[in-house]
């Protein structure tokens, strides 16, 4: 199998730091969460590269190896939206199906929404269908403490993060993250305070993973990141009823603690969701985490190649 290829690609404003693998003229574009960074597709990279298709992950601006947008605290899920169609231009990529996890899953939607002839098709990981808004996380429903809601507090996720190394945040958040609960914390905490040091890292997870993150976020920090998407969530993403006519995936780890946003459940359960995409299917993996595409690496490949091949381009 050849190596993955790095390389920096300009899109609008930014250059992009961009990692390819395969070959083919079906292309399959890659977008990360948090904290994660194109580093956490590489099980896939792989998986989709050798079952003939060519494989795309990038670092969001802001994130990793990619540029700094010169004012970073305007950033906003638009800007990655016009990002990943700037991205298939300058690569002469005409249409891709799209593949988002976490919050990278909104930019994946929407970009079939609004372009809809530049996409074949979407899987997204942990996350259904949302639009950015004052509607997408209805903060009265949630714990004072839940991370979200701490870390959309100008300065406070800074003072949090800036008592530790880049490594021990990212450390903490994966741990956190992999549990079942939402993360919250009580009145006289902060979020990192919730991860004791002698927990142990997921058996999934390797020292060597850990480093990979850790240095890419050294390089970037995390002022972007707190920016896109938490902080700005509730900003009007101005489409009137949006649909994603592409044929879509749904992956959800059932131990994923996303199920316990309050009404995601049933939103997703009941089929609400298929309002805004009515081409859906939704698979439940029983032992699944909200990084399951890392924790098991395998039965996520096998369900996105075989979502592939079933479209007809």
């Amino acid at each position: 199998m050849e190596k993955i290829k790095h390389s920096h690609v300009q899109v609008r404003d930014v250059k992009l730091h961009v990692a390819e693998i395969g070959e083919g003229p079906k292309v399959v574009v890659f977008l990360h969460g948090f904290p994660e960074i194109w580093y956490t597709w590489r099980h896939q990279m792989i998986g989709v590269a050798s079952a003939g298709y060519r494989a795309i992950a990038f670092d969001f601006r802001g994130y990793g190896l990619s540029d700094q947008p010169l004012d970073p605290e305007k950033g906003s899920f638009a800007d990655l939206v016009e990002d990943v169609v700037a991205l298939l231009d300058a690569l002469g990529i005409a249409k891709a199906f799209l593949v988002g996890k976490d919050f990278g899953a909104l930019p994946a939607y929407l970009v079939a929404v609004v372009k809809p002839e530049r996409v074949c098709g979407v899987i997204t990981l942990g996350i259904p269908f949302m639009l950015p808004g004052p509607s997408a996380l209805p903060s009265h429903l949630f714990p004072k403490g839940f991370y979200i809601l701490r870390w959309q507090e100008p300065g406070r996720a800074e003072a949090d993060f800036g008592r530790l190394d880049v490594r021990t945040v990212i450390r903490n958040i994966y741990i956190l993250f992999s549990r079942s609960e939402l993360p919250v914390a009580g009145d006289d905490q902060e979020i990192m305070d919730l991860v004791d040091e002698s927990i142990p890292l997921p058996p999934w997870f390797s020292e060597e993973d850990l480093v990979a993150y850790a240095s890419l976020y050294e390089k970037s920090g995390f002022r972007f990141a707190l920016q896109v998407p938490y902080r700005s969530m509730g900003k009007e993403y101005a489409i009137a009823d949006p649909k994603v006519t592409a044929p879509v995936l749904l992956i959800m780890g059932e131990k994923d603690y996303v199920l316990k946003f309050p009404g995601m459940e049933d939103y997703i359960r009941t089929g609400q969701v298929k309002h805004f995409v009515p081409n859906l299917d939704i698979t439940f993996m029983l032992e699944g985490s909200h990084f399951v595409h890392e924790q098991l690496p395998e039965q996520v490949n096998s369900l996105v190649v075989d979502f592939l091949n079933k479209q007809n381009i």
